[in-house]
């Protein structure tokens, strides 16, 4: 899914009054925490250094999690809507749902890519 795709389908699901450069900027924060916490997590495969989004991104590149795990970012920023508009309700259903596509990608992550190697432990 590209930049651009995923606003144009959330905006389509979830009509909503934030600038197309607020969701860029939210899109880049989730992407941040898909690189450290699981991406970097595990051996490299060559991909280049994640810079983040601005405005001055092109908004046909490419976010990091692929198709069929992808609905992580519509649940994403449907949560971030529903949080500065300020309806903790639905900010609480939205944050599940996220947290399960989230999780969901993490596993299957975790099970497809060679954890880094820490080296030896010893206690002694």
């Amino acid at each position: 899914m590209t930049i651009i795709e995923a606003i144009s389908r959330l905006d389509s699901l979830k009509p909503n009054i934030y600038t197309q450069n607020d969701k860029i900027l939210w899109l880049s924060k989730l992407d941040w925490m898909v690189k450290k916490q699981i991406i970097d997590t595990h051996e490299s495969t060559g991909d280049e250094p994640f810079t983040g989004y601005t405005d001055d991104t092109d908004i046909n590149k490419e976010l990091l999690v692929p198709a069929p795990h992808d609905d992580v970012y519509l649940r994403w920023l449907e949560a971030q809507i529903d949080y500065h508009n300020g309806e903790y309700d639905k900010y609480s259903n939205a944050i599940i749902m996220f947290n399960t596509e989230f999780e969901a990608y993490a596993a299957y992550y975790n099970q497809n890519h060679r954890p880094v190697n820490r080296g030896k432990r010893f206690l002694f």
